[in-house]
């Protein structure tokens, strides 16, 4: 079946793991988005390399090089999967550019975008921001609690994955994971208070990604609408990244809680296990946490009209 909307053609910023795992998603699986250009500082890396032998423009002059590319004018999506502190350069640059800016990294200029939860919301945005790896793989359960059970007051993620997977990139943006994550619980998920923590498991061989999701809704809950509630949030999520899964059903506990600065509330406690497994594009299957980025990324490209 042809797909009705037209191709349109992207550039990614970043060479480096997720940037080449989302080249090859580009070729291999989109039907409406071409990769025009590959942007990279080093002319020796792997990912320009492969760009250029799989037939797509690079330039190892930074974002400099790209806006002095033929390239630059032609484009209508650009992924940045470089650092939080290079994409506030690249944004500003950028600024007037008429091409959709989908931002994989932590800097969270733009609004922030969960596909599963709030795509529609932003489609429209020059920039979206696509929070982290842990803010993709567990938003959408706290809010799928928070829509079955009523608003959650606390939640708390914790986001274990492979130390291997974790490149210069993600190791320097730790400190802005957690504090982008925990915002974007709040503003996405939904819960009032979130909090958001990182674990890099030096298991060899390496172990792929797993998430616990801790949501915490006062009074007690109809626990039957918040399986029924998960189940299909981890269906919508694995439309896109199909190695995304409950690891078992969610477990209920009846609690006395209190939430920062407020009086202990009875509560119920209801935590989410989760796993994500990589598609092995170009990541090996272990790297979940980067995988489920680029299959974020190429979600919300392939929405842009």
């Amino acid at each position: 079946m042809t797909n009705p909307l037209p191709t349109r053609r992207a550039a990614i910023i970043g060479s480096g793991n997720i940037g080449t795992d989302l080249l090859i998603k580009l070729l291999r699986t989109s039907t409406t988005l071409e990769p025009a250009i590959m942007v990279g500082i080093d002319k020796d890396s792997e990912g320009l390399q492969r760009a250029a032998r799989l037939g797509v423009a690079t330039t190892a002059d930074g974002i400099d090089g790209f806006l002095a590319h033929a390239a630059c004018d032609t484009v209508d999506v650009i992924f940045d999967a470089t650092s939080a502190r290079a994409h506030l350069v690249h944004a500003d640059k950028l600024a007037a550019h008429r091409a959709r800016l989908i931002d994989l990294t932590p800097a969270a200029i733009g609004p922030f975008v969960v596909p599963a939860v709030n795509l529609a919301a932003h489609q429209g945005a020059k920039n979206v921001n696509l929070v982290t790896c842990g803010g993709q793989a567990t938003i959408p359960m706290v809010f799928a609690v928070g829509r079955a059970a009523g608003p959650v007051v606390w939640a708390e993620i914790v986001a274990s994955i492979a130390s291997k997977s974790a490149g210069p990139g993600t190791r320097a943006n730790i400190d802005e994971f957690t504090q982008t994550t925990a915002r974007a619980i709040e503003q996405v998920g939904g819960a009032r208070r979130g909090k958001a923590i990182i674990v890099l498991n030096p298991a060899d061989p390496p172990v792929i990604m797993r998430d616990t999701v801790i949501a915490v809704v006062e009074g007690d809950v109809d626990e039957a609408a918040v399986i029924t509630s998960v189940h299909a949030m981890a269906d919508d999520v694995a439309r896109y990244v199909p190695g995304y899964r409950l690891v078992k059903p969610p477990v209920f506990e009846r609690v006395s809680f209190a939430p920062p600065g407020e009086t202990s509330m009875a509560a119920t406690k209801v935590t989410v296990f989760l796993e994500v497994e990589g598609a092995g594009h170009w990541l090996p299957k272990y790297a979940g946490n980067l995988d489920i980025m680029t299959s974020a990324a190429l979600r919300v490209g392939e929405s842009v009209t």
